[in-house]
């Protein structure tokens, strides 16, 4: 990610943040929506689920200029969630969500720009997400070196 993609990112999210909760009941729904098997893979209290993704996002998101710590929260991440049995298959739809429900939250702030960095973002979290998903060994230093020599 460029720079200027990451401040697209930062920004924009900024303008989400008041609307959290909102934003989180969009995506979820936007979520079930179009990939209905997911509905399984949360726990009964949605309210819950969505204050936990809001904290993760804003977390992520502002964490951004600083990726390679961050990256290693997200390969961890991504191990918890290979225990709640998600598939690298569930990365589309809940990408599309995602874009969605920017574009309802943001509106006309929502420019090609903006949605080109999210999706930079999403692409570049999502894979390091999955390294941890899909990970043999247990260990982010591990699994990053043999990252280095592919």
């Amino acid at each position: 990610m460029t720079p200027a993609q990451i401040e697209h990112v930062q920004t924009s999210w900024e303008q989400v943040v008041p609307i959290a909760k909102d934003a989180a009941a969009l995506f979820y729904d936007r979520l079930f929506a179009i990939a209905p098997h997911t509905r399984s893979l949360f726990g009964e209290d949605i309210d819950e689920q969505g204050k936990k993704l809001m904290t993760i996002l804003t977390t992520v998101v502002r964490g951004l200029k600083n990726f390679e710590k961050l990256e290693v929260a997200v390969w961890q991440l991504g191990r918890r969630h290979a225990v709640y049995k998600v598939s690298d298959d569930d990365f589309q739809p809940v990408a599309e969500a995602l874009l969605w429900t920017l574009e309802q939250g943001l509106g006309g702030a929502f420019t090609s720009q903006v949605k080109e960095s999210w999706v930079a973002a999403y692409t570049v979290l999502a894979g390091v997400m999955s390294g941890g998903m899909n990970s043999q060994y247990a260990n982010f230093d591990v699994w990053k070196a043999q990252q280095v020599e592919n």
